[in-house]
């Protein structure tokens, strides 16, 4: 009982430490800008002194997020622009994504073993090392400074792949072979079977690919010129430090699809990990 009591406490430690900087960008939200500016002066002047602990907020605030929805377009447009890019992004994900893992989890062919291997290394090599290959690829087919230069090169990301092999290569090959004795064809097969049971690992990867490239910062940068393009991943690099109030409104209402996607992913997310160890 005692040490069940000590990893609770030590659990919960950990967890308010982790939340902490949520909570204090939500109570910063609801401040006016005079109050918010009080707490935290001396980290935007860099002058001596330390910030204060957000707590509560003493006069409820709701102008900023005025601002933001009703009395700026550029965040609304911005938020736009993301919803479509990522939703794009994402479906795109499923159709390849899948298709490829399932050649790759239970379809035997010449070099198909040192093809998936190509996949592993692209993934784990950072954008950084990828920039200039993909930056003259894009310029070539002339869409640098169109959506589609974020879009394609998320579509066919080796991440999605590479997850959804996992869960693919789950799906008892017995199960496989009863589709197949009983007259299904190749793609009832994927779509019957392997599609139903990878479920789980479908919305992991829609949840991971979600978080990813909603909070891109570098693509955006380096192949959209035109800021009525931009994400809104990049609208808090436009916000001064005189707009604090603003800045930490238009965090929350950045968080708020992510968290939204995650909660109602979690169950998800919990099976898929099961799923991994299910052996036939």
């Amino acid at each position: 009982m005692i040490g069940k009591i000590i990893r609770t406490a030590f659990m919960s430690v950990l967890a308010l430490i982790v939340i902490l900087p949520l909570i204090m960008t939500l109570v910063g939200s609801l401040m006016g800008a005079d109050e918010l500016y009080m707490h935290i002066a001396p980290v935007l002047s860099g002058g001596s002194g330390q910030a204060t602990m957000l707590v509560y907020p003493r006069i409820p605030a709701l102008t900023q997020y005025v601002k933001l929805l009703f009395d700026n377009p550029v965040f609304l447009s911005m938020f736009w622009n993301s919803i479509s890019m990522v939703s794009l992004i994402l479906a795109g994900q499923v159709i390849v994504g899948t298709l490829c893992a399932w050649g790759f989890a239970h379809y035997r062919f010449r070099f198909s073993q040192a093809l998936f291997m190509g996949y592993i290394a692209l993934m784990m090599m950072p954008f950084q090392v990828t920039l200039a290959p993909t930056y003259l690829t894009l310029d070539r087919l002339n869409l640098i400074d169109t959506p589609y230069a974020i879009i394609l090169p998320g579509i066919f990301t080796t991440f999605s792949v590479f997850l959804l092999r996992q869960f693919f290569r789950a799906v008892p090959h017995s199960l496989i072979e009863a589709a197949r004795i009983d007259g299904a064809s190749e793609p009832t097969v994927f779509a019957r079977v392997g599609v139903p049971l990878a479920v789980p690992g479908i919305a992991s990867m829609l949840t991971l690919s979600f978080l990813d490239n909603w909070n891109l910062i570098e693509q955006p940068m380096t192949f959209l010129r035109t800021e009525s393009l931009h994400p809104l991943s990049l609208y808090l690099m436009r916000i001064g430090n005189s707009n604090a109030d603003v800045a930490m409104a238009a965090s929350v209402l950045t968080l708020i699809p992510a968290l939204m996607l995650f909660f109602f992913c979690e169950s998800y997310l919990v099976e898929g990990i099961q799923l991994t160890g299910i052996k036939e």
